[in-house]
């Protein structure tokens, strides 16, 4: 697939203020100072010139997050089912025009279309659920990594933000090759799209999801575990306890999924122990 350059250039009014923005403090002393802040914008992704989904997203990396995205939701099956990707727009409104294989494009309307009904609340009933809780073929299974490559972890992601150093408020995927080295770090406002961006990296960077391990700064929710689980990303480190609903699932599709606690040790949650 051809890696079109994206055009996203900001417009001065919108682009970010080199200087940061200004603040008070609230307090006797009434301090005025700057900081930079992360950016965002509406991205509206559409396959085929059908619009499919309008998200949040800091404007850095976009086609790796497409192509994530794309992968993750589990919209095509391989990255050789985007024809082309285009990307348009500047400052707060971008759009992806997305063209897939026939195949995939007929797969996604079909899922549109068992999707339709929805109410208030949000989409309803057997299809809803489907779509929280998917069907997902397990993983093979895979060695865990040396405990080694987890030592010093924390401040090695730390030091890999380039985005967060500057204005926080973003989270972040690394992926971790089978030497420990942090190869790749995509960031963003949203945990899901961190990850997307970084899965979507993976292909062009000629770096295999089972050849090293994802680390993610943000909670561990069942979503990243899906997607996870559909990138075949066999070892999942997160920086923030798991929930139990998301270790059951890791165990069930032999995902590793690993925490990595501030003061401890790293405790691994999946696979399960053995107690003998």
């Amino acid at each position: 697939m051809p890696r079109p350059a994206a055009r996203c250039s900001v417009p001065l009014a919108t682009a970010r203020q080199l200087d940061g923005y200004a603040y008070a403090e609230l307090a006797e002393s009434a301090h005025v100072a700057a900081a930079v802040l992360a950016e965002e914008c509406a991205l509206a992704i559409s396959y085929n010139g059908l619009n499919q989904a309008v998200m949040m997203v800091t404007p850095q990396d976009l086609e790796d997050f497409v192509i994530g995205f794309s992968l993750s939701s589990g919209l095509i099956d391989s990255v050789d089912d985007i024809h082309d990707l285009q990307l348009h727009g500047e400052g707060a409104t971008r759009h992806a025009e997305v063209q897939i294989a026939s195949r995939a494009f007929w797969a996604l309307k079909r899922q549109r279309r068992q999707l339709a009904g929805n109410s208030g609340c949000g989409l309803c009933g057997v299809e809803a659920l489907e779509q929280a809780l998917p069907s997902l073929a397990a993983l093979p299974g895979d060695a865990l990594p040396p405990a080694d490559h987890l030592v010093g972890l924390r401040e090695r992601i730390t030091a890999a933000q380039t985005l967060a150093r500057h204005s926080g408020a973003v989270h972040a995927a690394l992926f971790v090759d089978a030497d420990g080295a942090i190869v790749l770090c995509r960031e963003d406002i949203g945990r899901h799209n961190a990850l997307d961006k970084l899965i979507g990296a993976l292909p062009g960077a000629g770096r295999a999801p089972t050849a090293g391990f994802v680390a993610v700064t943000s909670r561990c929710s069942l979503e990243l575990i899906h997607k996870a689980v559909r990138a075949r990303i066999a070892t999942l480190v997160c920086l923030s306890a798991p929930t139990a609903l998301t270790v059951q699932w890791a165990r069930a599709h032999n995902l590793n999924l690993i925490h990595l606690p501030h003061h401890s040790a790293p405790r691994v949650y999946s696979p399960a122990p053995s107690h003998s």
